[in-house]
């Protein structure tokens, strides 16, 4: 069996090697989650999952700055913001525990005329089945806990194929369920290769996938999923924002910047196209590249930084192909525009590149933003919305109709006024549309997908 060498994204040193789960190994996997989920009898009650759950929570807990340092290490963001992210992981179990209770039917109308007399109906909920989750590197900890703790939650075995070079991190939350008593194969790593997963998505087994990654592969294995399977899919974004000429600058630089820039923009509603008015825009851009000048770049291990490597070098000279592309189009770096190493990339802030480049077109996912200046608010929107993605977005500006309206009138899931497009916490509703994704995330809404809602009717000449 092969090995997977996890290793520093900004260094390359090796961090840890594990084995890969080869054909056989996940075939077996998958069987046993089957056959876990074929046994009505085993099922995990809700009360087992609720004293799994805070067990877990109280182990993360208590492990959580070498949590927070591991996805440092191996997923490049920054340790201020993986020590963020363990915190928000632990709460969201905690929002996942409390969704628990709330996975239940309703009483459904009967005695309304002839048919229904001397009825009574309620649905309920139960486990929709095994759960495939896929996830991606950004967020090595927490998109475990949406994709995978969410399953447990829900009563679903789950199996996990965490991104190869941050599997360290879900390796982990699956060794502390089972220490806090999740029974065996109720949630299961596997390290599969892109050809054992595409076969296991297409098994009938597969009740659900929940993948979280590249749109490219997220719809081709929506395709392959086999008859009666359900997903859910959280794609990119080239999220845009609007500024008119009323909003505050000061207020909006700092939520822009970090929104920007935050895990050097590996992140699917990262802020990337800013339409700012005319009348400001000079100020607005000087006022940004400021603020970007104050980012540190360099090793997430150290708390000083705000701004660590891209996951490969490759991503390095991706990004720098579609900056140089840009200006080679006519748009200006106000600052960045290079490669720092090997495995970095200064944060950048380009000036009016064309609706025709590639960074215009599509997700960047690196420290990259552009700035485009208009006359018009409809066009601003209508330049804003002219891209086969929907994600998320904000407007900015200190006049409530015009919050009103843009905010209505703005491709986006969920729009934000007067804040960055990156904002989100975890018991909201969470997604895209178009090629941004299918169904919606967020904790309780994730766990809802996992159930079924079955109904019974009582007949009988008493009622």
């Amino acid at each position: 069996m092969n090995n997977i060498d996890v290793t520093s994204p900004f260094d390359g040193s090796s961090i840890r090697s594990v084995p890969a789960t080869d054909a056989a190994a996940a075939e077996k996997a998958l069987q046993r989650a089957h056959d876990l989920y074929t046994d009505r009898a085993g099922w995990l009650d809700a009360e087992t999952r609720v004293h799994v759950l805070e067990a877990f929570m109280a182990l993360a807990l208590s492990r959580k700055e070498d949590l927070a340092q591991q996805a440092a290490h191996e997923g490049g963001k920054p340790l201020r913001d993986s020590q963020i992210e363990i915190e928000r992981a632990i709460e969201g179990v905690k929002v996942a525990i409390a969704e628990i209770p709330l996975l239940h039917g309703t009483e459904i109308p009967m005695g309304l005329n002839a048919a229904s007399n001397q009825r009574v109906a309620h649905t309920f909920r139960e486990p929709r089945g095994v759960v495939l989750a896929i996830s991606a590197f950004n967020h090595p900890f927490n998109l475990i806990i949406h994709q995978a703790v969410t399953a447990v939650a829900a009563g679903c075995p789950v199996l996990v194929k965490p991104a190869s070079a941050t599997c360290l991190s879900a390796m982990s939350i699956v060794e502390m369920l089972s220490e806090a008593g999740l029974p065996d194969g109720w949630c299961q790593l596997i390290l599969t290769s892109n050809e054992v997963t595409e076969s296991i998505v297409k098994d009938e087994r597969i009740s659900f996938m929940t993948f979280i990654g590249s749109a490219r592969v997220g719809w081709h294995l929506r395709s392959q999923l086999a008859p009666g399977a359900s997903c859910a899919m959280e794609h990119g974004g080239v999220a845009p924002v609007i500024i008119d000429e009323t909003a505050d600058l000061d207020a909006a630089l700092p939520p822009l910047t970090r929104g920007g820039f935050y895990h050097a923009g590996q992140v699917c509603v990262s802020v990337q196209r800013i339409y700012v008015h005319r009348s400001i825009v000079e100020d607005f851009a000087k006022r940004l590249v400021e603020s970007v000048s104050k980012l540190k770049v360099g090793d997430p291990l150290d708390l000083a930084t705000d701004v660590g490597p891209l996951i490969n070098p490759g991503e390095v000279d991706r990004v720098d192909e579609w900056v140089q592309e840009a200006k080679s189009d006519g748009a200006q770096i106000l600052i960045g525009g290079k490669k720092l190493s090997p495995t970095t990339y200064a944060p950048t802030v380009l000036l009016e590149p064309k609706d025709s480049s590639t960074i215009s077109q599509q997700e960047v996912f690196g420290p990259v933003v552009a700035i485009y200046a208009f006359d018009d608010i409809d066009v601003a929107i209508e330049r804003a919305n002219s891209l086969n993605v929907c994600f998320q977005a904000s407007i900015f500006t200190s006049n409530l109709n015009t919050a009103l309206g843009v905010s209505r009138r703005l491709n986006g899931m969920a729009v934000m006024v007067n804040d960055h497009t990156a904002f989100r916490v975890d018991w909201m509703p969470f997604g895209g549309s178009k090629l941004s994704g299918l169904g919606m995330g967020g904790i309780g809404h994730t766990m809802r997908d996992m159930t079924l809602e079955r109904m019974v009717v009582w007949h009988s000449p008493a009622l």
